[in-house]
């Protein structure tokens, strides 16, 4: 009986020792994280005393020894871009592409721990832009330039009035809105939103509550077309008095143009030298 209970304390043993040493490594649930281009990304796992930083298919990117810090850098776009954050202890990926996006894993080689990071890169969101007053009744056209998930929405207050997006990233986004003349006095906005920032434009109120221009636009048309009345008849009465001045100049001239001006002449009798020399002669001669 002592026999038997013995080998079936050994065999327990074994199975618990087997089990132990056959303990898969810990794995957690792969994280979705967002970065920003040109900003800086940590991967939120600390490093304990030895790690690797893998990047997808390719493996060891980074490595962490005990006692020192190494880096192995396989593709050229991660050169010079990851370190050790001595304060953290996080892995940090530096001057974020929108390329870099991918899953990471930071396996800490000494407690058998993986943890996996699925970063997605993104650009801040363009400032929509907003035309007032497309055409009658009164419209209002906002646009954004279009990117990775980005999505635009106009707003009436609180309330969504409608939104739109595109994987087409080759097309800007826009939405059209017609302002009623019962909701006149609302307050409206477009707004353009990726995971990582938004951009809010107020729409402003071009329209009366009629739905036709408002006062201000048509007082600037109005005074537009009084500066260009006020022009037309400056250059109508410039050329009014030119007209009379040339028809004056003309009437104060003689009316006789063959008439002329009488200058007396002297005539004087010019004798030629030749001939002066020989009268001078003759009279030496007599």
């Amino acid at each position: 009986m002592n026999h038997l209970f013995g080998w079936t304390l050994m065999l327990l043993y074994f199975d618990t020792d087997v089990l132990c040493t056959s303990q898969p490594t810990v794995q957690s649930e792969t994280q979705r994280m967002n970065g920003i281009v040109g900003q800086s990304f940590s991967f939120p796992e600390r490093v304990i005393k030895s790690a690797n930083l893998l990047y997808e298919d390719l493996g060891s990117i980074a490595n962490v020894y005990p006692g020192k810090e190494g880096k192995i850098t396989l593709e050229k776009r991660f050169e010079n871009r990851i370190n050790l954050n001595s304060d953290t202890r996080y892995f940090t990926l530096s001057d974020l592409k929108i390329d870099d996006a991918g899953v990471y894993t930071v396996e800490n080689t000494d407690g058998g721990e993986k943890n996996k990071f699925e970063l997605t890169v993104y650009n801040f969101v363009s400032k929509p832009q907003v035309t007032e007053c497309d055409s009658s009744p009164c419209r209002v056209v906002c646009s954004v330039d279009n990117e990775k998930e980005v999505t635009l929405t106009l707003y009436r207050g609180k309330e969504i009035l409608n939104h739109t997006s595109s994987p087409d990233l080759t097309k800007d986004l826009s939405l059209r809105l017609e302002v009623e003349g019962k909701n006149y006095n609302s307050t409206y906005s477009c707004v353009a939103a990726n995971p990582i920032s938004n951009q809010t434009v107020p729409i402003p109120k071009c329209c009366s509550k009629d739905g036709h221009p408002n006062d201000a636009d048509s007082d600037v048309r109005g005074r537009g077309i009084v500066i260009i009345a006020v022009i037309c008849v400056l250059v109508a009465s410039g050329l009014v008095g030119l007209a009379i001045y040339l028809k004056k100049s003309r009437n104060g001239q003689p009316k006789d143009s063959s008439q002329k001006v009488q200058v007396d002449i002297v005539y004087a009798t010019i004798t030629p030298k030749k001939q002066a020399d020989n009268q001078v002669s003759k009279n030496a001669t007599g």
